[in-house]
């Protein structure tokens, strides 16, 4: 006769819908704490207890509060790209594409911006796992780096060739420091943030369609091999 009971995790939650509600809500609450608490004074057992689960149960979705961070970048990654698809799908012009995708960006972090303050402090650490740079990062890492290249693919510019395989992660680098620039601003709404975004564009438009003249042709694989020795 076949088993009909329903399948179980090991934290005793069904293997079903539930379970993904479970761990969605114990997200949820972390992010809440982090957020009026600070990163480093928010405990896994007081996220269990906010969420109304044991604390057997938190542990078993994210090993430590690591893990909830790796899944926040995850999600905040997921977000970036959906919150983007609007000017991607409708621009065509590089520099457009780029601004929404930057705006876009810091319009998914804005609810984020009293916790990254106080997170920034951990994930500055040069051997953090919280670190962008960091192995665990790797995979939310990877999704930004290609949604810049999308930027530049469904765009019309003229790019050198070279400098076409490595300009998305040059625009993830450049996104991050506008992250990083957004973090220590205390404008009302991040508003200098902004105006960041829109001068820096249209600099980096320039930059780009310069790089197919002849003349700029020995900087840009200078620049080019720069960034590939410091990568390896």
């Amino acid at each position: 006769m076949t088993d009909q009971t329903a399948p179980t995790t090991a934290a005793g939650e069904p293997a079903t819908a539930r379970g993904e509600q479970t761990r969605r809500l114990i997200l949820d609450t972390a992010m809440r704490l982090f957020r009026e608490r600070g990163y480093a004074r928010t405990t896994m057992r007081a996220i269990a207890q906010e969420a109304g689960v044991a604390v057997g149960n938190a542990y078993y979705y994210f090993a430590s509060k690591d893990h909830l961070i790796q899944e926040f970048y995850a999600r905040t990654q997921d977000e970036h790209r959906a919150a983007a698809r609007l000017v991607l799908t409708r621009e065509s012009g590089f520099a457009a594409r780029l601004a929404g995708v930057l705006h876009a960006g810091i319009d998914v972090l804005t609810p984020s911006h009293e916790f990254a303050g106080s997170f920034f402090k951990t994930a500055a650490e040069p051997t953090s796992p919280l670190s962008p740079f960091s192995v665990e990062s790797s995979a939310p890492r990877q999704a930004s780096i290609a949604l810049f290249a999308e930027v530049l693919t469904g765009s019309t510019a003229k790019v050198d060739p070279e400098l076409r395989a490595e300009l998305p992660e040059l625009l993830w680098l450049a996104y991050m420091g506008v992250v990083l620039y957004w973090v220590h601003d205390r404008s009302p709404e991040q508003a200098k943030t902004r105006r960041l975004i829109d001068g820096a564009v249209p600099l980096v438009d320039r930059l780009v369609a310069l790089s197919r003249l002849r003349v700029l042709r020995p900087v840009t694989r200078q620049a080019i091999d720069l960034i590939r020795t410091l990568r390896h």
